[in-house]
Protein backbone atom coordinates (compact mmCIF):
# COMPACT_ATOMS: atom_id res chain seq x y z
CA UNK A 1 0.00 0.00 0.00
CA UNK A 2 1.55 3.18 -0.97
CA UNK A 3 1.59 5.92 1.77
CA UNK A 4 -0.39 9.43 1.49
CA UNK A 5 1.43 11.55 -0.28
CA UNK A 6 1.44 15.37 1.94
CA UNK A 7 2.10 17.19 -1.01
CA UNK A 8 -1.59 16.47 -2.55
CA UNK A 9 -4.33 18.00 -1.91
CA UNK A 10 -7.90 15.58 -2.35
CA UNK A 11 -7.95 16.55 -6.38
CA UNK A 12 -4.36 15.61 -6.30
CA UNK A 13 -3.30 18.94 -7.38
CA UNK A 14 0.60 20.13 -5.48
CA UNK A 15 -0.19 22.26 -2.35
CA UNK A 16 2.22 23.11 0.53
CA UNK A 17 2.04 21.16 3.71
CA UNK A 18 0.23 22.92 6.84
CA UNK A 19 2.70 22.53 9.81
CA UNK A 20 0.63 24.48 11.82
CA UNK A 21 0.20 22.07 14.70
CA UNK A 22 3.16 20.16 14.40
CA UNK A 23 5.78 20.91 17.56
CA UNK A 24 8.76 22.63 17.25
CA UNK A 25 11.41 20.81 17.79
CA UNK A 26 15.68 20.69 17.46
CA UNK A 27 15.60 19.48 13.34
CA UNK A 28 19.16 18.41 12.07
CA UNK A 29 20.21 16.97 8.62
CA UNK A 30 23.41 15.90 6.95
CA UNK A 31 23.84 15.70 3.37
CA UNK A 32 26.49 14.79 1.08
CA UNK A 33 28.34 14.61 -2.13
CA UNK A 34 31.21 14.67 -4.26
CA UNK A 35 33.07 16.24 -7.28
CA UNK A 36 35.14 13.56 -9.41
CA UNK A 37 37.59 15.38 -11.54
CA UNK A 38 41.37 15.16 -12.56
CA UNK A 39 44.35 14.37 -9.40
CA UNK A 40 46.25 17.22 -10.77
CA UNK A 41 42.70 19.73 -10.50
CA UNK A 42 42.55 18.50 -6.77
CA UNK A 43 46.04 19.34 -5.78
CA UNK A 44 45.74 23.02 -7.36
CA UNK A 45 42.74 23.75 -5.31
CA UNK A 46 44.12 22.10 -2.22
CA UNK A 47 47.52 24.66 -2.89
CA UNK A 48 45.38 27.57 -3.36
CA UNK A 49 46.61 27.16 -7.26
CA UNK A 50 43.26 28.20 -9.13
CA UNK A 51 43.19 31.33 -10.68
CA UNK A 52 39.63 32.66 -9.61
CA UNK A 53 40.89 31.86 -5.93
CA UNK A 54 39.75 30.04 -2.96
CA UNK A 55 37.76 27.70 -4.13
CA UNK A 56 37.01 25.83 -0.92
CA UNK A 57 36.26 29.55 0.58
CA UNK A 58 33.88 30.41 -2.12
CA UNK A 59 32.22 27.14 -2.21
CA UNK A 60 30.97 27.56 1.26
CA UNK A 61 29.85 30.81 1.33
CA UNK A 62 27.48 30.02 -1.69
CA UNK A 63 26.15 26.57 -0.02
CA UNK A 64 25.55 28.95 2.74
CA UNK A 65 23.64 31.36 1.11
CA UNK A 66 21.99 28.62 -0.92
CA UNK A 67 20.69 27.05 2.45
CA UNK A 68 19.21 29.97 3.55
CA UNK A 69 17.51 30.29 0.25
CA UNK A 70 16.07 27.02 -0.56
CA UNK A 71 12.45 27.52 0.60
CA UNK A 72 12.22 29.90 -2.76
CA UNK A 73 14.55 27.54 -4.91
CA UNK A 74 11.86 24.41 -4.36
CA UNK A 75 8.33 25.47 -4.80
CA UNK A 76 6.93 23.85 -2.12
CA UNK A 77 9.99 23.86 1.31
CA UNK A 78 8.65 26.03 3.66
CA UNK A 79 11.19 29.21 4.05
CA UNK A 80 12.85 28.61 7.02
CA UNK A 81 14.96 30.19 9.89
CA UNK A 82 17.90 28.53 10.32
CA UNK A 83 20.09 28.15 13.36
CA UNK A 84 23.10 26.67 11.83
CA UNK A 85 24.66 25.73 8.38
CA UNK A 86 28.43 23.52 8.63
CA UNK A 87 29.89 22.84 5.61
CA UNK A 88 33.05 21.17 5.18
CA UNK A 89 35.11 19.62 2.44
CA UNK A 90 37.88 16.65 1.85
CA UNK A 91 40.06 16.15 -0.52
CA UNK A 92 41.59 12.40 -2.24
CA UNK A 93 43.97 13.61 -4.30
CA UNK A 94 44.79 10.35 -5.79
CA UNK A 95 41.08 9.42 -6.37
CA UNK A 96 40.38 13.07 -8.17
CA UNK A 97 37.64 13.39 -5.49
CA UNK A 98 36.41 16.58 -2.94
CA UNK A 99 33.71 15.16 -0.60
CA UNK A 100 31.27 17.83 0.69
CA UNK A 101 29.13 17.69 3.52
CA UNK A 102 26.84 20.18 4.94
CA UNK A 103 25.02 19.62 8.55
CA UNK A 104 21.84 22.27 8.85
CA UNK A 105 20.18 23.08 12.00
CA UNK A 106 16.71 24.99 13.05
CA UNK A 107 14.57 24.52 15.48
CA UNK A 108 11.30 24.62 13.97
CA UNK A 109 7.76 22.32 12.53
CA UNK A 110 9.46 21.05 9.91
CA UNK A 111 12.68 19.42 8.78
CA UNK A 112 15.72 20.87 7.29
CA UNK A 113 17.23 17.78 4.85
CA UNK A 114 16.29 20.36 1.29
CA UNK A 115 18.64 22.73 3.14
CA UNK A 116 21.56 20.12 3.52
CA UNK A 117 21.18 19.15 -0.18
CA UNK A 118 20.64 22.16 -1.35
CA UNK A 119 23.90 23.33 0.30
CA UNK A 120 25.68 20.24 -1.01
CA UNK A 121 24.76 20.79 -4.48
CA UNK A 122 25.47 24.67 -5.02
CA UNK A 123 28.73 24.52 -3.14
CA UNK A 124 29.43 21.61 -5.87
CA UNK A 125 28.59 23.64 -8.46
CA UNK A 126 30.65 26.70 -7.22
CA UNK A 127 33.50 24.32 -7.23
CA UNK A 128 32.56 23.19 -10.93
CA UNK A 129 32.45 27.28 -11.97
CA UNK A 130 35.66 27.55 -9.87
CA UNK A 131 37.59 25.12 -11.83
CA UNK A 132 36.44 24.83 -15.35
CA UNK A 133 38.78 26.46 -16.91
CA UNK A 134 40.94 23.83 -15.91
CA UNK A 135 38.69 20.76 -15.59
CA UNK A 136 35.95 20.64 -17.88
CA UNK A 137 35.05 16.79 -17.08
CA UNK A 138 33.93 17.12 -13.53
CA UNK A 139 31.30 15.43 -12.50
CA UNK A 140 28.88 15.81 -9.86
CA UNK A 141 27.68 13.04 -8.01
CA UNK A 142 26.18 10.92 -5.14
CA UNK A 143 24.27 13.94 -3.59
CA UNK A 144 22.27 12.45 -1.13
CA UNK A 145 20.72 13.03 2.53
CA UNK A 146 22.90 10.97 5.23
CA UNK A 147 21.03 11.53 8.25
CA UNK A 148 18.30 13.52 9.87
CA UNK A 149 16.86 14.01 12.78
CA UNK A 150 14.05 15.91 14.61
CA UNK A 151 10.32 15.75 14.90
CA UNK A 152 7.81 12.92 15.69
CA UNK A 153 9.26 10.54 13.16
CA UNK A 154 12.19 8.33 14.45
CA UNK A 155 15.52 9.53 12.92
CA UNK A 156 17.03 8.48 9.20
CA UNK A 157 20.41 7.50 8.91
CA UNK A 158 21.32 5.93 5.81
CA UNK A 159 24.10 2.83 5.88
CA UNK A 160 27.18 4.40 3.69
Amino acid sequence: MMPELSHLDKKGEARMVDVTTKDTTLREALARGKVLMRPDTVAAIETGGMPKGDVFGVARIAGVMAAKKTGELIPLCHPLELTAIDIQFSTNVREGEIVIEAKVKTIGRTGVEMEAMTAVSVAALTIYDMCKSADREMILTDIKLIKKYGGKSAPFVINV
